[in-house]
């Protein structure tokens, strides 16, 4: 951790005094916006450099003074962690899903752990029609023929996708995100079904009906993902699914990299029992399954659901809210233990 960051985040000139009596706060990295700053006036901001990682060890050594985390989904909390982690009240995790923290221990311990649902529903809606249309059309595959000088003129063969107006959209999930995508897909005039395990109180809205999960991969021409991990919906998705789906069909997962069996799909890919993927998140991330790198039917993206500059500040602002609330006794707006609160 660098003291710069220290001193520019406590605020520079502030009496040592005033600044030893400020609550401690880990801030495993930079966020976007003037969230951070905003912290800094309340506590005790302990930051690392853009080029500092933040690894399980490192976060051990640097939690065990301190009141407050705010973490990401990249960042394991473990019951180790905790057990080193005497004074923590509040784990506030800037993103939507929250499986990178042991939940009940921090309960058992009375930490508190909050996310940051909702604000990210647009964004990541509008990331999975990116890539649904992507995939379709084929459009990472033309820029690399245009760049690399391959484009030698106009053919009637040339790049043939897939249309979307019309088809058939699956979505396996019909919460918050998945009902964006389905009230986008009424522009494009077509047939939503959906998988739950229970009837969905947003598909009237958008005129989904519900299917079992082996009618929805046999009839859909997209398939897209929006299911939260969980010991359930880990490989979801894997080669008795993707057996079933056309062969004309394209899956997008911008949910959770292991709901995907991810060396099965490139099988499927490679072998053409699909016609392609858009993915956003992968199983062992950022390491990519063996032979989905070359794949000219798949279009990867950094796992940027949520990566617009509106919503990544707006998540930053949450968690900051939900860290403090919690420090101050107060209850956050997004509690994932209520249990653990003692209000």
């Amino acid at each position: 951790m660098r003291i710069e960051v220290l001193k520019h985040h406590a605020g520079i000139g502030t009496p040592r005094d005033d600044l030893s009596s400020k609550l401690k706060v880990l801030v495993t990295r930079d966020l976007p916006g003037d969230a951070i700053s905003r912290l800094s006036e309340r506590c005790q901001v302990d930051l690392p450099t853009p080029d500092e990682e933040i690894g399980h060890g490192r976060m051990i050594e640097h939690l065990a003074d301190k009141q407050g985390l705010l973490c990401l989904l990249t960042d394991r909390i473990d019951a180790e962690v905790l057990d080193n982690a005497p004074l923590l009240k509040v784990i506030s995790v800037c993103a939507v899903g929250y499986n990178n923290v042991a939940v009940e221990e921090a309960t058992r311990r009375g930490i508190i752990v909050t996310n940051t649902p909702g604000v990210l529903r647009e964004t990541t809606a509008d990331l999975t029609w990116a890539l649904l249309l992507a995939a379709a059309r084929r459009i990472p595959e033309g820029d690399r023929m245009v760049r690399s000088g391959g484009f030698v003129g106009w053919s009637p063969s040339l790049l043939l996708g897939r249309d979307v107006h019309g088809k058939t959209l699956g979505i396996i999930g019909m919460g918050d995100i998945g009902a964006a995508v389905a009230r986008r897909a009424a522009g494009f005039g077509m047939r939503i079904l959906y998988h739950n395990r229970n009837p969905s109180p947003l598909a009237a809205e958008v005129g989904a009906e519900m299917a079992s999960l082996d009618h929805l991969l046999s009839n859909a021409d997209f398939v897209s993902l929006h299911v939260p991990l969980s010991q359930s919906t880990r490989h979801l998705i894997g080669k008795r699914e993707l057996d079933m789906m056309r062969p004309t069909a394209i899956l997008i997962n911008v949910s959770r990299g292991e709901v995907v069996d991810e060396a099965a799909l490139v099988d499927a890919l490679r072998n053409g029992r699909i016609a392609g993927a858009g993915l956003d998140v992968y199983e062992n991330e950022p390491k990519l399954a063996p032979g989905l790198v070359e794949l000219d039917n798949v279009v990867l993206a950094p796992h940027v659901g949520s990566a617009s500059v509106e919503t990544r500040e707006k998540m930053a602002q949450m968690a900051v809210r939900n860290l403090m609330d919690g420090l101050e006794g107060k209850k956050p707006p997004h509690l994932v233990n209520p249990q653990a609160y003692r209000g």
